[in-house]
């Protein structure tokens, strides 16, 4: 009796959407806006000057009694637009997504 196999196609590799960094990558923080909006900040070794806020939110967990754990901002920079957030409970900043201009 032969076997039969069936689906014995190689799986495609996961593809990324174009801008998105392989992971969250810290940044660091230079100046802030009224002392919570992000104004200048360094990542991969530039600097990026934000010239607009396109949007800021929050999140948090049931784990943590719903306090928030997260700043998220939409920021827009002459390089493009970037989703940054602060982790409140380690103090440190991130890029989570880049959308290049063009």
């Amino acid at each position: 009796m032969g076997m039969i196999i069936f689906g014995n196609r190689s799986p495609k590799p996961a593809r990324r959407a174009p801008g998105r960094p392989k992971r969250v990558e810290a940044i660091e923080m230079q100046a802030k806006r009224f002392g919570y909006f992000p104004r200048t900040f360094l990542w991969r070794g530039c600097r990026y000057d934000v010239h607009a806020v396109e949007r800021c939110w929050t999140t948090g967990t049931r784990q943590r009694g719903g306090r928030v754990q997260r700043h998220h901002f939409r920021v827009r920079c002459v390089e493009g637009a970037f989703e940054l957030f602060q982790d409140l409970v380690h103090n440190t900043w991130h890029i989570a997504r880049f959308e290049p201009v063009g």
